[in-house]
């Protein structure tokens, strides 16, 4: 498998590592190209590790995410693309306060999605992955991400839309990105109990199950899902890098990679639209896909 390209399309930097990270390291393993398109600067992101919280940090945070990010795509080995607009924040309260004026989640969904049509007719990407309906959690950023992605998708191959924004091109497959599930903690926390040890992650196992029960375990939505774990470390390489947003001795490797990779060595994605046909479930997410067929609709 060679040549094909993957465009993974994500709200803020850092969204790129927790989010399909050891996939995108294994396509680009394998000859593909892979561009990770970043839809805000995360300015508006707070400092979660106490070891960046530090004098000087804040004063130029949107010049430390880009250098963050740029570490990242090199850990992965993935091509980056700002698309400029800026982070909306996560409002807090009750009731929630107004978000802020001209961030990401209020610019025009006509606007934003004729930027990301743009890139993917430049960079023609065979497949596209993003967030659901529900942004993966209800950030304003994330679920307008949803949004934007969906409209491109549908979008970049009608010459009729966004007539100039480039040749138009028409990617044959849109995913999900989904992340921690009840099944896989689960299968973890077993673990844990065989070898008599408290398992760190049970607080994050009991909000994942509180979800589940009301809304399903996220593992009833997945079609696909990739064997990647040979890839984890670079994963957690392009996490570190983002070093203001996550905490090396925090919950995103609180279970030994040796666990992860003989447990748990997939990441999941949810088919959501195919214009090539495919049989379900999958291991790849460029399956059905023939790289001798550069446009679907030709």
């Amino acid at each position: 498998m060679t040549g094909l390209r993957l465009m993974a399309v994500h709200a803020h930097p850092d969204d790129e590592s927790s989010k399909g990270a050891a996939t995108a390291a294994k396509y680009v393993a394998e000859g593909n190209e892979v561009l990770v398109v970043t839809l805000t600067g995360g300015e508006r992101g707070s400092i979660l590790n106490p070891a960046m919280d530090v004098p000087g940090i804040l004063d130029r945070i949107e010049e430390v995410r880009r250098e963050e990010m740029a570490a990242a795509a090199k850990a992965l080995g993935v091509q980056q693309r700002w698309l400029g607009f800026v982070d909306s924040g996560l409002p807090e309260g009750d009731p929630l306060p107004p978000l802020p004026e001209g961030c990401f989640a209020l610019v025009p969904l006509e606007e934003s999605t004729e930027a990301l049509v743009r890139v993917v007719r430049e960079f023609r990407p065979h497949v596209m992955t993003t967030y659901d309906e529900m942004g993966g959690y209800p950030h304003p950023d994330h679920i307008r991400c949803h949004e934007v992605s969906v409209a491109a998708f549908e979008a970049a191959g009608d010459p009729e839309r966004f007539p100039d924004a480039g040749e138009p091109w028409t990617p044959s497959k849109l995913y999900y990105n989904h992340g921690f599930s009840a099944a896989r903690l689960e299968l973890f926390a077993d673990e844990y109990a065989r070898m008599g040890e408290p398992f760190p992650m049970q607080d994050w196992l009991d909000r994942i199950r509180t979800y589940a029960k009301e809304r399903g375990d996220i593992m009833g939505r997945v079609t696909t899902q990739v064997e990647c774990g040979k890839y984890f470390p670079q994963r957690d390489d392009a996490l570190r890098a983002h070093a203001t947003q996550i905490d090396p001795n925090g919950i995103f490797f609180a279970i030994p990679l040796e666990m992860q990779q003989r447990l748990w060595p997939t990441e999941e994605f949810e088919l959501a639209r195919t214009r090539v046909r495919t049989a379900i479930p999958e291991t790849d997410l460029f399956a059905g896909i023939d790289d001798t067929d550069e446009d679907p609709d030709r």
